[in-house]
């Protein structure tokens, strides 16, 4: 046994079924130990497809996704979807071949310092000089990638190393995760006597929800305590969209009702999430009447953009579960919010022949209600967050800290696997699909069932609006009227694709793609000038939203 077939017997061990990557010369040896071995191994056309749809995977299941990419530019590909797992906690094991350890360090063909570079972006970087070192690297490696607040991992393994003889290691032994401590009682007693001494309280979840497998003591913590629910991007399902406490997403492109409560609650309980700027707008003017408990698995996000009066540590299960105890007399502030809430519903009565892209979201998120959705980055993507009916955080994948277009066909491909008999759909832009539309390659090889709907607003849209709104309409570099035939390009690679481009025809066109047995694309032409609403201009706070001006209903500027 040399090292490679070592490294897939540990691998098979660690609960690994699937992997994705795509080889070359310093990670041939590890390929050769893969011919005939149990692992499924997912050849996709681009290594930043494989770290993308291993990111994908691990969204989806909450188990660790691995690709796999030779030295030199196959590992600097990886570099953009381990950043985006590192930004988004994203459980990875990232393995690289490297060249045989005599030639490191002069400029050998394919050399790259691939563990220096991945530093930023990753929670720990092994790079194996020896096949001795090789037990304990995957052994921590996955360990940390699950441990604590998850993120990627990476494995630089050498050609020689690979080669080595093994058979004197022994077999793999898979070290648990660790645990999170228990928080402290008393800051435990001080977040219930302020929950239950508010008038305006309030609940903002965040991604943290779902990576500390919180998702159903959440629900429970909200369901006793009755607190209205605001949501950021990756904590969209933690509360399903449908229940009446859910206010909806916060922040740039959040809901009014969301950003209303926001700025004037006087307490946020904040569960698992971090301030992002896309959430809270101009910080200093955030939730200026609100005191904050903050209950969170890492500590280093405490108090890193805003003071917390309480700060409850570790275990989320086990503190929201003390929480649950908290009767808060807020009657008036919750009718309140859930008049608005009534008030100022999303509606789909768009005039004209065009297509409504919300509605046209609103309605497939009714048709498949229980899909897994992957988005690329653009203004889909806010369509997505703001009218898919989130029914959990697993379910809602899509790049929230990287904001990395061509995350979404890897991604969906990812989730596919991970549960063949899941429903999985990728809500993409013209703009971002064309950044790794190869994976149509992956994606017909395998035949796997995933629907695409592809918006196509003949632009860069979310960077044409600002354009638009805040550099006087001097639209630099955003026109892509010069796109493929994206129907053509599908059926190049074996997949059915559909055209849409008048409104009436949406609920036969959306039936048509879901019946279909395979993968398939839907094609949709939508107004170029489409814009989504409503939107916190920069350097503003989230109750100085912008709305549609064509809107008879629109509120004046704040």
């Amino acid at each position: 046994m040399n090292g490679a077939q070592w490294l897939v017997q540990a691998l098979v061990a660690e609960g690994v079924d699937t992997l994705f990557g795509y080889p070359g010369g310093a990670i041939m040896p590890f390929y050769d130990a893969l011919y005939g071995a149990s692992l499924r191994h997912i050849l996709v056309r681009h290594e930043q497809g494989a770290a993308f749809a291993a990111n994908g995977y691990a969204r989806a299941s909450g188990r660790v996704g691995v690709c796999v990419a030779t030295s030199g530019p196959g590992a600097t590909n990886l570099l953009t979807g381990i950043a985006d797992a590192m930004l988004d906690s994203v459980p990875m094991v990232v393995i690289t071949g490297q060249v045989p350890t005599p030639l490191m360090g002069t400029d050998a063909f394919q050399e790259v310092d691939v563990f220096g570079m991945s530093l930023p972006v990753v929670k720990h970087s092994f790079l194996v000089r020896e096949v001795e070192a090789l037990p304990e690297a995957v052994r921590d490696a996955f360990r940390l990638a699950r441990s604590g607040r998850p993120g990627p991992v990476l494995i630089d393994l050498p050609k020689d190393v690979q080669t080595a003889d093994a058979s004197h290691l022994p077999p793999h032994a898979p070290a648990p995760a660790d645990a999170l401590p228990a928080p402290l009682h008393g800051p435990l007693d001080d977040a219930l006597a302020l929950i239950e001494g508010a008038q305006r309280p309030l609940v903002y979840g965040g991604g943290g929800i779902a990576l500390g497998d919180t998702v159903g003591v959440f629900r429970a913590f909200v369901e006793a305590t009755r607190l209205p629910t605001v949501l950021t991007l990756r904590g969209l399902g933690a509360l399903p969209a449908s229940h009446p406490l859910n206010l909806g997403m916060l922040g740039m492109h959040g809901t009014r009702e969301a950003n209303l409560a926001v700025q004037e609650a006087d307490l946020l309980v904040v569960v698992g999430a971090r301030f992002d700027d896309r959430a809270t707008g101009k910080l200093d003017q955030f939730a200026p009447r609100a005191r904050v408990v903050h209950l969170d698995g890492d500590a280093a996000e405490v108090n890193k953009l805003r003071h917390a009066e309480v700060a409850v540590l570790g275990d989320l299960c086990l503190a929201l579960r003390r929480l649950t105890r908290a009767q808060p007399d807020c009657d008036d502030w919750r009718a309140q919010c859930l008049s608005r809430k009534t008030e100022y519903a999303a509606r789909y009565d768009a005039p004209g022949p065009s297509v409504y892209a919300p509605q046209l979201l609103a309605r497939l998120s009714a048709l498949a209600p229980e899909a897994v959705v992957t988005c690329d980055v653009g203004q889909h993507q806010m369509w997505v967050a703001q009218h898919w009916r989130h029914t959990h955080p697993r379910r809602h994948l899509t790049s929230g800290a990287l904001g990395a277009m061509g995350f979404g066909l890897p991604a969906a491909i990812g989730a596919q696997l991970q549960d063949p008999a899941s429903q999985v759909i990728c809500v993409s832009g013209d703009g971002s699909f064309l950044m790794n539309v190869q994976e149509l390659a992956t994606l017909g090889r395998y035949r796997l069932p995933v629907k695409i709907v592809l918006l196509d607003n003949q632009r860069l849209g979310l960077v044409r609006q600002w354009q638009q709104l805040f550099f006087d309409g001097r639209y630099s570099e955003t026109d892509l009227s010069d796109n493929p035939d994206f129907g053509a390009l599908a059926h190049a690679f074996g997949i059915a694709a559909f055209r849409l481009e008048r409104a009436d025809g949406v609920e036969h066109a959306l039936h048509c793609l879901l019946a279909c047995e395979g993968p398939a694309l839907l094609h949709v032409c939508i107004d170029a000038d489409a814009n989504v609403w409503p939107l916190v201009p920069p350097n503003r706070n989230n109750a100085q939203m912008l709305f549609n001006p064509e809107d008879a209903d629109a509120p004046l500027p704040a």
